[in-house]
Formats: structure tokens, sequence, C-alpha cells
């Protein structure tokens, strides 16, 4: 017999399935034996109140030994004698395009500007040990894209556009712990995730595909004015329609796009720190207690959002138990993002914390941009502009290497200089930088109004025991490379598909995989209805 139960259980209880089997064998009034296995089917945990619960959709078997798969599997075959098709970029949405790719029974050949997932370790290791930024490998260039590095969090809103559950069961076919098909918050972890990322590159060479590292994508060869036929990349032309998914922080690409006359348009973004406090703070404070989460508790998480003058101001990509990485990704800039292994174990626990800036934001006096991009003809340049200015600030603010300028919160709040800094994960070093004095006033004024809010929410979250590291610009791609809604091929260039992240159509890993599955399919039926492509 199987049964399938929704559970409002204590921590202790949910801590693992021999606890889960004691429980429901009273519940249920069974021996314990005649309970074969317990699987759990959704988690999550309700912190609203003083007692902790953990609320679990089960599936019981009793006197029956499971049958079926903890996850379901994506059957891939051979094409190697199949039509191609180019997947630019390696990250979420290309290797999820391409694997779509050979489900619909083409061959992909991913062309990767970065290095391999763990050739990539050795540049990342250098920009905290040496303070330097290779441009084309590092925390956002490479195999698995700026994910494979910064967390591998799989929480997404984006369900109307594709079956989250489909990526997550790749995932785990791929070497993920199937319990991110249970959590509310699935999360893989950066140690795990890059042997998960080699796995799903196997599964394209293993079918026929190819797969170029080091190799980046300098221009589109275009057929008959408007129409793509592949791509030039190393020095050798790739021929087929092409998947462009490069990725948010691919300046060069939307420089060259523009040169080219493919239509693009500038994209609201958001831009602030990285906020790092205690990881034993933020637990006590979420789960009510001085003594933090206790030995069956997870690191707490915490989701902030507020409106303050007509912009967001929220929390993003919150790390418990993490650490704050340089994700430079060229020389003069300082960008820092979150990571957390899959433990989340770590001493600190950070987030971005962001205000939302719209095109028309950057045109105020105060915000005449250095930079000459903001005043030419490159109107769809302005917010990558914007951007690039804040990260080359903050890099000549602190010593002009990757030691990021930084101020406690409450010092920040109030307009104070910071005279020290609290320890930090940060491992480039902080250097202490009035951050309310050079940072926009647009992001600081609204910051701090936030901060208040959030402290009177959150009692003992606005604290000197915090840190604020600058800058965090990176959240999202400041240029949208206008497709059609329906076919989501280029507006203008045919056999051109802008895909995730980079393109303005995705934010996150998820949302890209999903993103990257539908272009492949859109790629596919262009195909079929082109034959003689």
């Amino acid at each position: 017999m199987t049964e399938e139960l929704q559970l409002r259980v204590l921590p202790q209880v949910a801590a693992n399935e021999q606890t889960l089997r004691h429980y429901l064998a009273s519940e249920k009034g069974l021996r314990e034996s005649e309970i074969t296995a317990v699987r759990v089917l959704k988690r999550s945990i309700d912190a609203r109140q003083r007692t902790i619960y953990v609320n679990l959709k089960v599936r019981l078997y009793v006197n029956e030994v499971p049958t079926d798969d903890e996850y379901q599997h994506t059957e891939y075959l051979d094409v190697s004698d199949r039509p191609q098709v180019i997947v630019v970029g390696a990250g979420p949405g290309g290797l999820f395009a391409a694997l779509r790719l050979i489900e619909n029974g083409f061959r992909p050949i991913v062309i990767e500007r970065g290095k391999d997932v763990h050739e990539r370790k050795k540049d990342l290791a250098r920009i905290s040990r040496d303070q330097c930024v290779d441009p084309e490998s590092n925390y956002s260039f490479g195999e698995g894209g700026a994910g494979a590095y910064s967390d591998g969090k799989l929480y997404t809103r984006s369900k109307k556009r594709g079956s989250v559950e489909k990526i997550l069961n790749v995932f785990c076919q791929h070497g993920a712990s199937t319990a991110i098909l249970a959590d509310a918050h699935p999360h893989i972890g950066t140690d795990r995730l890059p042997r998960v990322i080699e796995n799903m590159r196997n599964t394209i060479l293993r079918c026929g595909g190819e797969v170029h590292f080091q190799t980046k994508m300098t221009r589109l060869l275009f057929c008959g004015g408007w129409r793509v036929e592949g791509v030039e990349a190393g020095g050798k032309e790739y021929l087929g329609p092409v998947i462009l998914a490069t990725g948010h922080s691919a300046r060069d690409v939307y420089r060259y796009l523009a040169e080219a006359k493919v239509k693009m348009e500038p994209k609201g973004i958001a831009v602030g720190v990285r906020l790092e406090h205690p990881s034993a703070l933020i637990d006590s404070i979420q789960y009510h207690s001085k003594d933090g989460r206790g030995k069956y508790l997870p690191a707490a998480e915490y989701s902030f959002v507020t409106q303050v003058e007509e912009r967001g101001v929220y929390s993003f990509c919150m790390c418990p138990g993490g650490f704050v990485i340089p994700a430079a990704t060229d020389h003069e800039q300082i960008v820092v993002n979150g990571m957390s292994p899959s433990n989340r174990g770590g001493q600190w626990s950070n987030s971005g914390m962001v205000v939302e800036v719209r095109p028309e934001d950057i045109f105020n006096e105060e915000l005449r941009m250095k930079n000459e991009e903001l005043r030419t003809k490159n109107e769809e340049l302005k917010m990558l502009a914007f951007q690039e200015q804040l990260e080359r600030d903050c890099w000549q603010q602190g010593n002009r290497k990757q030691t990021a300028p930084a101020q406690r919160m409450a010092d920040f709040v109030n307009g104070r200089l910071s005279f020290d800094l609290p320890r930090s994960s940060y491992a480039p070093g902080l250097l202490s930088s009035p951050l309310h004095f050079w940072l926009p006033s647009l992001v600081t004024q609204r910051l701090q109004q936030g901060f208040r809010v959030f402290g009177r929410q959150a009692h003992g979250f606005l604290t000197n025991e915090a840190v604020l590291i600058a800058v965090e610009t990176r959240t999202s791609a400041p240029v949208r490379i206008v497709r059609h809604p329906e076919t989501l091929m280029h507006i203008q260039v045919q056999g051109l598909f802008p895909c995730g992240e980079g393109a303005g159509y995705a934010g996150g890993i998820v949302s890209a995989a999903i993103d990257g599955e539908r272009c492949a399919d859109m790629c596919a039926l262009y195909m079929n209805s082109n034959p003689t492509l």
C-alpha cells in the first residue's frame, strides 16, 4: 500500500527518514517494520511563529517496496548524423538548449569563450590570491556560466513559461541530489554543481554533439542580409542556426550586436551592495531564538522587499552560510556576488541588497556619466554604461585591486564613515569607504530607507555587526535583444534565437534553463520548416 500524506511536524521529526518512520508508525497505528520506505515529495519550513514547524508532503510505503524512480529520466539519442545548431554559451541557457536539441533530433555545437568547469577553478583562485582577473575565465565566463560558482540556487517564479519540474529532473539525472525535487527553495551548492555540469557536457558529447572551450564568438555569419547561417569563433566558422546564450556579462557581444545593427533595447536593472551578517545572527532573528538554528534546522534564509520613492528595494540571491566573491570580468572593475556550499555551513550569510534602476533614471544631473557611451547614438547600451561606470568607480575607491570598498550597515544608514570593519568572508579583503557618499544618491537614499524598514520588520537586522560590500551590479542583463514573442527568433534576423539571462528573458539558473529549452524547441520548428537550411 502507498499513501500520500500532508504533515506539519517539529524539525526533529523531519530530521531524517528514521524519525519520520517512528512518527508515522505512531500516527497510523503501524509497526515500524511494516513501513518499507518514506519518500519526501515536498518540504518547507514555517518560521512565522516562535515554534518552528516543517511542512511535508510524503509518500508512505507500507509492506511495499518502491518500484518507481525518484526522478523522471529523459532519453537522449545519438544525433551524430543530424543537422547541427550552434549554441553560443555553456551556461544554463546554453546547456539546456543543447540537451533539448538532442531530444528534438538535432546536433548541438556548443561554443564557449571560457574554460571547462574544473579548469575555471584555477583562475577563480587567482582572483583572490593574486588580485588578477582573467577576462575570459572568471566567475561569469566559462562552462556553467555565472551560476556554476555562485551558489546553484534553483528557486524561480518563472513557472508559466515551462516546466520547472523537468529542469530539476534533468539536474537529478546528471547527479544532483533528489532533495531539490522536494525543497521549497532547492539548492545544489557550489561544491556539487560543477560535477553536474560536467555530466551534462558528457551527455552532449556521448550523443554526438560538440563542446568547444576557449572559443570566443567574434561575429555572426549573415546570408542574404538578415539571415544568420552560423558564427565565426576561434578563427573557424561553425554553420547552422544560432542560439545566442552568452550571459548577462558578455558586454563585447552587446557592443558587437549594436555595431551590426541587431535590434536591442535598454532594460532596467537593480544595483546596490552585498550585505553580510554573521550567520548565527540571521539564524537567531529568523528562528526567533537566541540559540539560533539548533541541531535540526538549516541556516536561515530571509527575503525583504519594499518600495521607496516608486522604486523597488529588495534582497537578492540570499546565500545562507555562504561567501561573498569577486565577480569582475575585466580589469579595473570591482563586482561582488554571493555563493553557498551545499551544507551552507559558513560563518556568514549574505545577500544582494539592491535598488531598481530604470533607463529614464540615469539622465538626471548627478548621473551624467564619464563614460561617453551614455552620450552616444547607442541608446540601447546606456544601462550597460551605467553599470560599467559604477564598477569602475568602485575599483577606483579602493587600492585599485580586488579589495572591495565596504561600510558597516548602521554607519551607512546614518551617513558615518566606519573606522574599522568586521571580519568577512570576502577573500581579497575589505577597505573602509563612505559608500553613502560616493554611490549615486538614487541608490544610497533608497537603500538607507529600505534598511530602516527591514530593521523594523526583523529586530536586530539593522546592525553594525553587518557590513555592506560594494558593488552589486550584475543582477540581470542591462540590455534586451528583441525577439518575436511567439517564435523566439530575433525580430529582424532569421535563424538567430536570443536566449536566457543575457538576452534579457530570464533571471537565474532555472528560468535560463527553461528559456534554453524553449529556444531549442523554436529552433527545431524553424529547422523543420526550412529543410534546405
